[in-house]
Order: structure tokens, then sequence, then C-alpha cells
């Protein structure tokens, strides 16, 4: 059971991740909180004894030398290993990662970084290439309800009617980016108000699944990979979550992996994608039997407090979603990195 068997480790895999990327909170080094982060969350992975297989990273393997889509890790995957792990008893688990997701958010000390990641069994993710995703959560009243083929305005009176509010009481994410203009303007002509982000949808997206956030709906493209580990979590809170991979660059409007719309349609048909239009779902984007979700804050959110460092060690608060348990547990942990002189409760 992934749960009983990964459900600490995880946790433990984000934190470390988390405090090595909050070290560099503020220091306009994007570059820099982001490979800390990955060193710190692969190092951590290859000390459980699991085989696991990286199927959202950091890239390709000539781009990313660590945590690289394909790239094994776990004691499991060790060349010793067949002398301390039993096949039989073995579980092979899919991971997608995001050790510092909002690196910009990190690097200039601004709200809403996570290091992220969701694990399922074998096959149990969605692969999902490195282009872009059309995006729609939306609370667990809405699941089902809402549909990201509905425009903002038909969604929006949708969900108000599921929260029991006006729609003028409705709170919508979008990330600023050119290519939502014509989005904002109808989410605001409908009557809703907008919070812009910068980056950082993921914890958006999330967030929707909570009540006391005042965050009621992600709208708007993002990057596909985040995607798939927003399913997973709102996958197993029970929240709403849809996404539509874009792959004409034209939409985007910025890079996209791909030289034009006709190159990057038939990547996907090598990927088995023969659909590139298709509306997938929570539950498509994070099939397996058991989904766990782990994200540890790197700077403060709607969600979890930002690392906090005092003399000899750290403070964290991460949230660990498991479909296997149905519980959403938020983690307050106190690392003791020398003899402290201090411990603050709050």
């Amino acid at each position: 059971m992934l749960e009983t068997t990964l459900g600490l480790e995880i946790i433990e895999v984000v934190e470390k991740a988390a405090i090595a990327s909050a070290r560099w909170m503020g220091k306009g080094e994007k570059d820099t909180a982001d490979q800390v982060a990955v060193e710190a969350m692969r190092e951590r992975m290859n000390q459980i004894h699991m085989r696991g297989r990286i199927v959202i990273g950091e890239g390709e393997r000539d781009d990313a030398p660590m945590l690289y889509i394909g790239e094994e890790v776990g004691i499991c995957t060790q060349p010793d290993a067949k002398n301390y792990c039993n096949p039989d008893e073995l579980i092979e688990i899919d991971i997608a990662v995001d050790p510092c997701e909002g690196t910009n958010l990190c690097a200039y000390g601004q709200p809403g970084s996570m290091a992220v990641l969701a694990i399922s069994e074998k096959g149990g993710l969605f692969h999902a290439p490195d282009f872009y995703m059309n995006k729609l959560a939306a609370p667990p009243a809405a699941k089902g309800k809402v549909d990201i083929r509905k425009s903002p305005t038909e969604n929006l009176k949708i969900l108000a009617e599921c929260l029991d509010r006006s729609i003028d009481e409705l709170v919508v994410v979008v990330m600023k980016r050119e290519r939502h203009n014509e989005l904002i303007k109808e989410i605001r002509e409908a009557g809703a108000r907008v919070r812009l982000i910068s980056d950082g949808d993921v914890s958006a997206a999330i967030s929707c699944g909570f009540s006391g956030t005042n965050t009621h709906a992600l709208m708007g493209i993002g990057a596909a990979p985040e995607g798939v580990i927003s399913a997973a979590a709102m996958r197993a809170i029970g929240g709403h979550f849809q996404g539509q991979l874009i792959y004409d660059p034209a939409v985007v409007k910025t890079g996209l992996i791909g030289e034009s719309k006709e190159s990057n349609i038939a990547r996907l048909k090598e990927m088995g994608i023969t659909d590139p239009d298709k509306v997938y779902d929570a539950s498509e984007l994070a099939c397996g039997e058991t989904v766990l979700f782990a994200g540890c804050g790197i700077t403060p959110g709607n969600l979890m407090e930002g690392v906090r460092f005092f003399h000899g060690g750290a403070r964290t608060q991460s949230l660990v979603i498991s479909s296997q348990s149905q519980t959403a547990r938020f983690v307050d942990t106190i690392h003791m990195f020398e003899e402290p002189k201090v411990i603050q409760v709050k």
C-alpha cells in the first residue's frame, strides 16, 4: 500500500527540497534555487526502499542531469539492489516532481512557491509532454458540473449556484499572461473578481479544493506537467480538474517546445496521443488505484507557510493528500540541524 509504505518518506522528500530552495529565497537566482531543490529531492528519494520512475521531471535526459524524465530513483534501482530488494514485494511507482514550483516566486520572495510531487502505481500518472495545458480547477461542490468546454461566463454562473454565492463573491485565479487578456476581460464582465499570479498555478489549483482560501476557480493556460500534479491532488481531495493540451504556438504566445502546430501534433502521435484536443479530467490524468500528493511551502501561500529558519534549525509546513485514506494532512515539522538554542512554537 503506497500510503503506509511511503507516506512519511515523501513528506521528507518535499521538506528537503523546500529547505534547500528556501536558502536562496529572495536572492534573485531562480536557477540556483531550482538546482539545489532538485539535488535535495533526488538524494532523499534514493534513500527510499522503492523502484521509482520519473514520468514528469526537470526535462529530457540530455537537458536535465538529475530527475530527468525516465530516470529511476530509489534504493531498489541501485546496481546491488538484488542484495536487499525482493522483486516479489517491490512496488513499482511513477513519480511526477516539481522540486521548486514557482522558481521566480522563490527568487523574488513572492508567495506561493512549493516543492511538490505526486506518486502512483506504475502507469498511474499521465505522461504529459512538455507542452501547455488549458486548465479548469474548481471546488468539490462543482465537480462534474463546470466544464472547460463551456465559456467562462457559463462556468461562473454554474459555480455560483454550486457554492450558493453570487458571482461577484467569486475569486478566479489567472496567470498574468498576454494570452489571457480576453479571459480576464470576460471574467470581470461576468462580475467575478480576478486574482492575477505571475507563476505557481499548482498552488492555485489545489487552493480551489479547500474552503476558506478565497480561491474559487483556476482558469487559463499553464504548463502541462504541472497540470498532472494538480490533477493528482484534486483527484485525491475530490475537487474538479480538467485539462486540455495546447499544441499551437500561436495560442500560447510564449516559448513552446516544437517549431509549429504540425510538428507538435506529430510529436503527440509519437507519444500515443491520437486525439490532441481531448479534454482530460483528474481521474484520467491521475488514473492509478492509489494517488498521493505531497507539497511543502517554500514561500508562504494560501495553504502552507513557507520555510522559517531559526538558529540551529528550520520549520516547515507540508500538505499530504491521499486517495487511499481519503485524507488531507497538514504536517508541521521542526528540523534540528544542530542543537538549537530556542524552538519556537509559533
